[in-house]
């Protein structure tokens, strides 16, 4: 069992997966392993259906029971090279709930519980840009483009870098935390070590911890209660739309055809401008340093 689970690392690795779906899928199968007692190797159709079957009995979500069949779905097609054994496997459908969302004096509420200035902009940044937590804890300096009012958003899921709209307000509010706080980079929110950017889960506790001095009883599903994967309201919808509309005209500006509206294809010009003029921090007050 050791050595299949090491192939389909390798290959799932090779297909390019994040770190998290690799440990869902790997979990999954182990899970599958130990139901039966036995090695993925010696189980067919029949096992795999009884095991599916289980999980409906144990009334998993669908969208926990899809993870599981996606990772049986792999593992037999790539890693064991018997595609006929999950040739029949479907995905449930998984049905579409409205969000928990905080009200405005609620979201107020919250805010102003927060210990941290730290906390503060990072919650700010994720409810005001509409962010996931996963998105706003790994934000960049860098990432951060205070001339044209827009964030870089590189580490999404699946991959698709986007740009979203900053307002003034939020912009402030990360000047106010720069200047407190300088963070040494490149990471605006560092952790504890001051290298990578603080985790979900602290962001998670800092959240949980407010919600509770602020008499907020509301609960999420999400890692980051209220704000992550929240339905965003009509004027945070016109931001974005505003945001995308602004990426289009910086498009036309630059002499980039329009119909190439993905974010990859947005104004790259002022990142290369901002490393050969030595730009000072851009959340800060946007001054430069001379050239080296």
């Amino acid at each position: 069992m050791r050595k299949l689970r090491d192939r389909m690392h390798e290959d799932l690795t090779l297909r390019g997966l994040s770190a998290k779906t690799i440990d869902s899928y790997l979990r999954c199968v182990r899970k599958f392993a130990e139901h039966f007692g036995r090695s993925p190797s010696t189980l067919g159709a029949e096992e795999i259906r009884d095991f599916l079957l289980h999980l409906r009995e144990r009334r998993v979500s669908a969208s926990t029971f899809n993870v599981y069949a996606g990772a049986l779905k792999f593992l037999y097609r790539v890693t064991l090279e018997r595609p006929e054994q999950v040739a029949r496997i479907r995905c449930m459908r998984v049905p579409m709930h409205l969000p928990t969302v905080l009200s405005g004096s609620e979201m107020s509420r919250l805010i102003a519980a927060l210990e941290t200035d730290k906390h503060r902009a990072l919650v700010m940044l994720a409810y005001g840009a509409g962010l996931r937590a996963s998105e706003a804890c790994k934000l960049c300096i860098e990432d951060v483009d205070p001339k044209r009012m827009l964030l870089h958003i590189r580490d999404t899921k699946r991959g698709r870098e986007r740009y979203v709209m900053l307002s003034p307000r939020l912009l402030a509010t990360l000047r106010a935390y720069w200047k407190v706080s300088r963070p040494q980079g490149p990471q605006l929110f560092p952790g504890r070590d001051g290298q990578k950017g603080l985790t979900r889960a602290a962001m998670h506790q800092a959240i949980v911890k407010a919600a509770r001095l602020a008499g907020i009883k509301k609960r999420a599903p999400h890692a980051a209660p209220f704000i992550c994967h929240s339905s965003i309201g009509s004027r945070d919808r016109s931001a974005h739309a505003a945001g995308f509309a602004r990426a289009r005209i910086d498009q036309e500006h630059d002499g980039v055809p329009t119909h190439q509206h993905s974010a990859r294809a947005v104004d790259h010009k002022s990142t290369r401008r901002a490393r050969l003029t030595g730009d000072a921090c851009i959340v800060c007050a946007g001054a430069r340093t001379p050239r080296a």
